[in-house]
């Protein structure tokens, strides 16, 4: 540990420095009663835990000049909606998320498309309104829902290909 400057040291003193402990620890289990044995509890309204989610949010501003809404659609629940799917993308590969993951949640829903096909667009009008509002977790949990597990866990170009070839095909009724 450092010294004050006021504490004399000698020059030629041995100072000491780190060193490895002689025994390596056991690892360590979940034993204690509020210790999560197995993970994360899974489930309905549960969402799709994993480190990091805030910094999706810092990532939308990325998609300011490539996020296309029709006349009716608020870019604050749009941005809520593909964050959160977003986030079960990330889940799945069990890391923070990453501009792909954003990319997959606008694109599933034809946010990156000028022109999106009408069905798609009446599809997600009603999906995505109020998912900003706090009050609208459920709503959201099942917009998430949607997008199938075998989708979001598609290269990000495997995405797109699908999305190009047939765009309803990325998401459930």
């Amino acid at each position: 540990m450092a010294a004050p400057r006021h504490v004399r040291v000698e020059p030629l003193s041995v100072v000491r420095s780190y060193s490895s402990p002689e025994v390596t620890p056991r690892r360590w289990k979940a034993a204690r009663p509020g210790d999560l044995a197995g993970g994360q509890p899974t489930g309905a309204l549960r969402g799709h835990q994993g480190p990091d989610q805030g910094y999706a949010y810092g990532l939308v501003h990325l998609f300011d000049d490539r996020v296309y809404l029709t006349e009716h659609e608020d870019r604050d629940d749009v941005d809520a909606g593909c964050v959160a799917v977003a986030l079960k993308r990330a889940s799945i590969f069990g890391r923070a998320p990453v501009v792909w993951d954003l990319e997959a949640g606008y694109l599933a829903f034809g946010f990156l498309d000028q022109h999106p096909p009408a069905e798609l667009v009446a599809r997600r009008m009603p999906l995505f309104e109020g998912a900003a509002e706090a009050h609208h977790y459920k709503h959201v949990r099942e917009l998430v829902a949607r997008v199938p597990t075998e989708v979001l866990s598609l290269a990000p170009s495997a995405i797109r290909r699908r999305y190009e070839a047939d765009p309803l095909s990325l998401t459930r009724d």
